[in-house]
């Protein structure tokens, strides 16, 4: 009897740790996801209708046994790119990751120049 009773807690707590680690791996795939009704805030954050069916969709993906890229995957099939904060480098986001890098350097040839001119 007291291995049964063994047996069943060991059972216990190993379903007890998949579902933390789901429940954690939840919480950061919504937090990389952007509510497409709130506009500037996470599905993790947003209790909109659309980001609480979303959080079901991800919680029914890791349950039957996704990997987090294969759910971003998913995600972006159906909803596009836009639903990723962190969007892949292709040619339809060059201009995103090329543009900060533009300003900064376009910022720093201003800066010089009016430097130059105030010390001539």
């Amino acid at each position: 009897m007291k291995k049964i009773l063994i047996f069943l807690l060991l059972i216990n707590i190993s379903t007890a740790h998949g579902e933390i680690q789901n429940d954690k791996l939840k919480i950061e795939i919504t937090k990389n996801l952007r509510c497409l009704i709130c506009q500037g805030q996470s599905v993790y954050d947003s209790d909109s209708e659309f980001a609480n069916s979303l959080k079901l969709v991800v919680e029914d993906k890791l349950n039957e046994g996704m990997e987090e890229e294969d759910i971003y995957v998913f995600l972006k099939e159906k909803y596009g790119n836009w639903i990723l904060y962190d969007p892949e480098l292709s040619k339809n986001t060059y201009i995103l990751w090329i543009l900060p890098l533009l300003l900064f350097l376009l910022g720093g040839v201003i800066i010089l120049k009016k430097l130059k001119t105030k010390n001539l």
